[in-house]
This record gives structure tokens, C-alpha cells and sequence, in this order.
């Protein structure tokens, strides 16, 4: 297999972030540059469908895009350690965690940071009150995971899933325009230190 990868970006982190959680060394990386536009290379589209990263191309030269969906995929060929959920039960709180994640702090972040940083207006039309908006959408969320995790050791229960990678990776994501975790948040910021001190956090920037 071959991830189609771009260390600048956050959600090709995921993805590898989520292969070091499961020491899985038999993945090719294959450097995309998006800020060199290599994304978008015709050859690159054609196989991909989008000019998008990550996309995983199979040994039979399926590609498949979209971060979540290639984890799941990764998981269904390296089921252990398990990040998606062992039974019916588990799998939809994983996954309406992850969701949450995804949809209520990592794109809202993600869109601050592509309106904020200096560095994306290559990329993006920047617009300040769109970075504004997304950066307090953001801080409300962190109020509703910090009661999460208030509860639990990590998002979804107790041990790390691709919720809680979703999370963290936009978390370092916006670093890049100084966005953290508001101190009485004690929860969240207890979580964010423990991931941020795991093994494959590192492996994975």
C-alpha cells in the first residue's frame, strides 16, 4: 500500500498518527506538496478522484480518500490495537465521538487556521471574520469534550480511538495561529498532555 501524504497538512496526520498507534511499518509514504500545487497534478487527480490528501492506493490500485475512511479501512486489515469499537455498541459511540470531533472542533479549526495563517493565504482567500467565527465555534466545543472527559480517560471511553486523534491533531493543527486550550478546560488540557506524550504522537508529525 501507498499513502499519499502531506506532512504540512492535518488530516494526512491522522492517518499517521493512527499507523503508529498500531506500529504498522509496511505503508508507503509518497510526499504530496501541496503548496507546490502537486495535488493537483492531472496524473495525481485522475487516480485519486480529488486534489485532496491523504489517498491510500490498495496493492490493486484502488484509491481511497478521506482520512476516516482510510483508517477504517487500516483497521479491518490490522484489527489490533482496536480504535473504531469491538461490538455494535461500541462502534456507534466511537463513532458519534469521532463525528463530533470532526464536525463540532477539527473543521472549525482547521477553517481558522486556513483564514488566519500567513503562510495558506497561497491557498485560500482569507476572510478574518470566518477565522473569528470558527475559532469561537471551537472554544464552545472544547466546553462540551472537557465534560466529556470528565468522565472518561479519553473521548470515547477508556482507551485512545480515532476520535480522540481527530481531536488532538486539529488542537496541534491550530497551534499554528496560537489557539489553545483555555486553562479551565483542566480536563481537556489533562487529555491533550497525555496524548500529545504518546509514542505515536510524535511518530505521527
Amino acid at each position: 500500500m501507498k499513502l499519499f501524504d502531506s506532512y504540512r497538512a492535518p488530516n494526512p496526520r491522522r492517518v499517521r498518527w493512527f499507523l503508529a498507534e498500531k506500529q504498522i511499518e509496511d505503508v508507503e509514504i509518497v510526499s504530496v506538496d501541496v503548496f507546490k500545487g502537486e495535488h493537483k497534478a492531472p496524473d495525481y487527480v485522475a487516480r485519486a478522484g480529488l486534489a485532496n490528501v491523504p489517498a491510500l492506493e490498495l496493492d490493486d490500485g484502488t484509491m481511497i480518500t478521506e482520512s476516516i475512511a482510510i483508517c477504517r479501512y487500516i483497521e479491518s486489515v490490522y484489527p489490533e490495537p482496536n480504535m473504531f469499537g469491538r461490538n455494535a455498541r461500541e462502534i456507534a459511540v466511537i463513532e458519534m465521538w469521532t463525528r463530533r470531533a470532526e464536525l463540532l472542533l477539527a473543521n472549525p479549526l482547521m477553517t481558522a487556521v486556513r483564514h488566519t495563517h500567513p503562510a495558506l493565504a497561497a491557498l485560500d482567500t482569507q476572510v478574518p471574520a470566518i477565522a473569528e467565527a470558527s475559532s469561537a465555534t471551537a472554544n464552545h466545543a472544547l466546553r462540551f469534550f472537557d465534560r466529556q472527559l470528565g468522565e472518561t480517560a479519553f473521548i470515547a471511553g477508556d482507551r485512545i480511538t480515532m476520535a480522540d486523534i481527530v481531536a488532538c491533531t486539529a488542537l496541534d493543527f491550530a497551534r499554528m495561529i496560537k489557539f489553545s486550550l483555555p486553562d479551565e478546560c483542566r480536563d481537556a488540557v489533562r487529555w491533550a498532555e497525555a496524548m500529545r506524550g504518546r509514542p505515536a504522537a510524535s511518530a505521527g508529525i
